[in-house]
């Protein structure tokens, strides 16, 4: 039987509160639940951690009744770790190594991080495939700010350095081959540091590949997200030929132009436009 929908989420924003760092909406982990149940394949494509899926995701899911049999899927670190998420929790992960940054520059760039920008950001060491930089509960947005374009600059300073070939904020350094091969990702809490091949494009070929070998996948799917690289899930399932929408939870960065539809939950945006999201689409494959 074909699915009546397929789901592809990020996770902080439309998911989990980018204030709170958890689900603060429980209505949120209900929905997950009853659609999954219903057969809806879901996949978390985030930049957050497997740590983080464990126990702000998936723990969450499964104390709200989860069951056996569904399709849900987690890539974290978008697209260098894998794993399948059951009514048993979450099975084992897969890491790809081969585009981890090296583990000199982390040690190194860990010391300056913790050194110049501890009060601000914290050092995220659950992280594989690439480096975060988040910020602390108790710094405020402007501090935050401030410590950010430091951090971005001195992250982007030390692959150069290295002679690994980087892109920031429009500056390139190639490597001796002439590559990019890594970049500096400022985000709304973090200061990623990751392969370019690294995206979430990376992370919705990741999830059909494993919903593939489960059975037949819908031809109706709806990506959630509330940044710009958000909308490269969508990219990747129009380019597959599916019918897709993408959610913008965030629209006051600019939507984007794009040959498929995107939608907007009124004048709710991050956590409250995913849970009305959800919401409607309980509601409407309940009908």
């Amino acid at each position: 039987m074909i699915p009546p929908l397929g789901l592809l989420l990020d996770v902080d924003g439309p998911i989990s509160s980018p204030v709170e760092r958890r689900i603060a909406i429980r209505s949120i982990i209900e929905d997950l639940v009853t659609l999954a149940s219903r057969g809806v394949p879901i996949a978390f494509i985030t930049g957050r951690s497997d740590t983080f899926m464990r126990n702000e995701v998936v723990a969450p899911l499964l104390n709200a009744g989860l069951p056996d049999g569904v399709r849900m899927f987690g890539v974290s670190e978008k697209g260098g770790v894998w794993f399948p998420i059951t009514g048993n929790g979450m099975g084992d992960i897969a890491i790809d190594r081969e585009l981890a940054l090296p583990d000199d520059y982390t040690a190194e760039f860990r010391d300056i991080a913790e050194i110049r920008f501890g009060e601000e950001m914290f050092f995220d060491d659950t992280k594989h495939a690439m480096i975060s930089l988040e910020q602390n509960t108790q710094t405020s947005a402007a501090d935050f700010r401030i410590a950010q374009e430091q951090a971005n600059q001195a992250a982007f300073d030390l692959l150069v350095e290295f002679g690994l070939g980087a892109r920031y904020a429009g500056q390139e350094f190639p490597d001796a081959e002439g590559l990019i091969n890594f970049r500096v990702d400022p985000t709304i809490i973090s200061t990623d540091v990751e392969s370019v091949l690294l995206d979430k494009d990376r992370g919705a070929a990741r999830a059909l590949d494993y919903f593939r070998q489960s059975g037949d996948l819908p031809t109706l799917w709806r990506t959630v997200g509330d940044s710009r690289s958000d909308y490269l899930m969508a990219d990747y399932l129009h380019d597959e030929g599916f019918d897709v929408a993408h959610v913008d939870v965030r629209p006051s960065d600019g939507i984007l132009e794009r040959p498929y539809r995107v939608v907007t939950e009124g004048n709710l945006i991050h956590d409250e436009a995913g849970a009305a999201f959800l919401r409607h689409w309980v509601r409407t494959l309940g009908e």
